[in-house]
């Protein structure tokens, strides 16, 4: 019976890098993935929403460049052509990452795994057909979209179907949620010429992020032209010859296609995988509650990414399903395994981007976050129309806002709607990381003509603004 050190259930993005970096440091490493590797990121996520999202960008910066001089005709779009290229490309990731495993000198199992043994290690694992022991068992499942209870939900598609599958494209696509892939898909398919309505229950898109952040985003996706719906609710999906019909509390809409899109609120996918059986903490929905060092109050069984939750304290909130975040964790756990070098992910800078035209993105607290901690807060922000538009006299507005501690000048938090803000965040991520202060960020020299320099060039706080009571009221 094979032995290993580390065995890992999932070839996802937390998995994968758990057991590339314990094989780096000379550790016996399995790894059992029945479906397609890369897990939700690469498959049917953040890879093919990004190439999607790319080709809806294009589209508009073709219109944009006419007012620089070049005459090109309408652009029309190849929808199935772009589908078949970006399910292309996917293909060609998978086979980069059996490589990289293979190359780390991980045994890769294409089969399921359960766990058959209780107690401690170690772990009796069943994978294709076999039995392995493991020292440490890592459950990296990720999770999967969940649909609610709505009468006619079966004639709803997922982010699932839009990112995976090769379809017609639609005339008019309604998109009930507004988080992240909400938000995306809508401005992704409204980008590639699809008329986009956008239902969603509360006044605002994006909870959780800042509110005013959340203020310009929802401005700016009108700008675009979709159509908002706030505070609506679904009471029914109808069938009808040319797509659907919704029946909401603000009126029937009529659709080619809806997607649902209110949150993987991952609906884990430990079932079935031995856990219970093994003792394993987990809530109702499947979630496998983990310490700081995502270990399980089993010993020796671990769990990163969407499928946990530390010590069922809400840590795993939806800003914190996010791919880098699960890799970081794997790595944490290789890491303190296999090279005793303990290391925690320090969740309060990490930073995060929504894909819609245009880019949200933040990194650290939104203003009500700083507040409720007690924090003094003094609030830098700009609003300007970006350069590449001004040929054209477009719309467009890109927004920044700084937050900043008044007692000891610590910068808490910056956020942007504009383009190229995930890029942007991204180094001022690092900044927040090292503990940067608004001292340091006016010493800094701006490169210019840039967006970027806007955030070391406010010098004056704003009026404070007016949020809710909470994050939780809208």
């Amino acid at each position: 019976m094979a032995r290993f050190d580390l065995f890992v259930i999932g070839g996802g993005s937390g998995g994968i890098a758990c057991a590339r970096r314990a094989a780096a440091y000379g550790a016996r490493v399995g790894l059992a993935e029945p479906g397609r590797l890369g897990g939700t990121c690469v498959v049917r996520g953040c890879v093919p929403k990004k190439l999607m999202h790319y080709a809806a960008h294009l589209g508009g910066l073709i219109r944009t460049s006419r007012s620089y001089g070049w005459r090109v005709t309408e652009p029309e779009l190849d929808f199935r052509a772009l589908l078949e290229a970006r399910n292309g490309e996917i293909r060609r990731l998978e086979g980069i990452y059996e490589r990289l495993l293979e190359t780390a000198g991980v045994t890769l199992f294409r089969a399921p795994a359960r766990l058959v043994s209780k107690g401690e290690a170690p772990h009796r694992v069943a994978v294709g057909g076999e039995e392995v022991l493991a020292d440490n068992l890592l459950v990296a499942v990720g999770g999967r979209p969940s649909l609610p209870e709505v009468p006619g939900i079966e004639h709803a598609v997922t982010s699932e179907f839009l990112l995976e599958e090769v379809y017609d494209r639609p005339k008019h696509l309604v998109v009930v949620g507004a988080g992240y892939i909400g938000l995306e898909l809508a401005s992704i398919m409204r980008g590639l010429g699809v008329r986009v309505t956008l239902v969603y229950r509360r006044d605002l898109p994006l909870r959780g992020f800042d509110h005013e952040l959340r203020i310009e985003l929802a401005e700016a996706l009108a700008r675009e032209g979709i159509e908002l719906r706030p505070c609506t609710r679904v009471a029914r999906i109808g069938k009808h010859a040319d797509g659907v019909v919704l029946e909401t509390d603000s009126g029937p809409i009529e659709a080619g296609m809806v997607l649902y899109a209110t949150g993987r609120e991952p609906v884990p996918n430990t079932r079935g995988l031995g856990l219970e059986e093994a003792g394993v903490r987990m809530d109702a929905d499947g979630t496998i509650y983990v310490d700081i060092t995502y270990r399980s109050n089993v010993p020796g069984i671990y769990a990163v990414g969407d499928c946990s939750d530390h010590a069922g304290h809400g840590l795993r909130a939806n800003q914190y399903d996010l791919t880098p975040v699960a890799i970081a964790e794997g790595r944490a756990i290789a890491e303190r395994l296999f090279r005793d070098h303990p290391q925690l992910v320090n969740y309060e800078t990490v930073p995060t981007a929504v894909f819609s035209i245009p880019q949200a993105a933040s990194v650290g607290y939104t203003e009500q976050q700083a507040r409720d901690l007690g924090h003094d807060v003094a609030v830098y922000k700009t609003r300007f129309r970006p350069m590449l538009h001004s040929l054209e006299g477009g719309q467009q507005q890109t927004f920044m806002k700084i937050l900043v501690d008044r007692a000891d000048d610590r910068v808490l938090g910056c956020h942007m709607v504009g383009e190229d803000a995930a890029e942007i965040i991204q180094g001022f991520a690092v900044a927040l990381t090292c503990g940067a202060t608004k001292e340091q960020f006016d010493a800094t020299v701006g490169l210019h003509p840039s967006a970027a320099e806007e955030f070391v060039t406010m010098y004056q706080p704003a009026v404070p603004s007016a949020e809710p009571a909470s994050e939780t009221t809208s």
